[in-house]
């Protein structure tokens, strides 16, 4: 297994943390922990590609929905009361609750949903880089 991870080195863990941004699972995780025990890169390498991937996932999911919201406005799908207080309660927060980018399940349909409800670009951007940097960056620490 290391073999593998060592031959695809930090494009895997790109491609990795890029495919573990979508809905798609990826492993980031692990390819980073093992690129990391195998002291095969420095940490602060590791931990700028490992976000630069992922954070590029959660925009392309930003993206996405922001593709949905030109064809399905927030009206037309928003009929169930419990979907209006999901998107009420996005909006009132803002981009600052893409720091939860990173949580599993609920980060990458965040993430679209804050491009289908139109919040700003640069903000989600630096949020949710933050919130991901900030997970890759407790598991280089927890491993050092």
């Amino acid at each position: 297994m290391t073999e593998i991870i060592d031959e695809w080195g930090l494009w895997g863990l790109f491609a990795s943390a890029f495919i573990s941004s979508t809905l798609l699972p990826g492993g980031s995780e692990a390819i980073l922990a093992a690129l990391s025990l195998n002291k095969a890169h420095d940490s602060l390498t590791l931990l700028i590609v490992a976000t630069a991937g992922n954070t590029l996932g959660g925009v392309s999911s930003w993206l996405i929905g922001l593709l949905i919201a030109h064809y399905w406005p927030t009206q037309k799908l928003l009929k169930k009361p419990e979907y209006l207080r999901a998107a009420n309660w996005l909006e009132k927060h803002g981009s600052p609750i893409l720091l939860l980018s990173w949580l599993p399940v609920v980060g990458d349909p965040l993430c679209l949903a804050a491009g289908w409800l139109k919040i700003h670009f640069w903000p989600a951007l630096f949020f949710i880089t933050i919130g991901k940097a900030a997970r890759y960056g407790v598991i280089l620490l927890l491993l050092s």
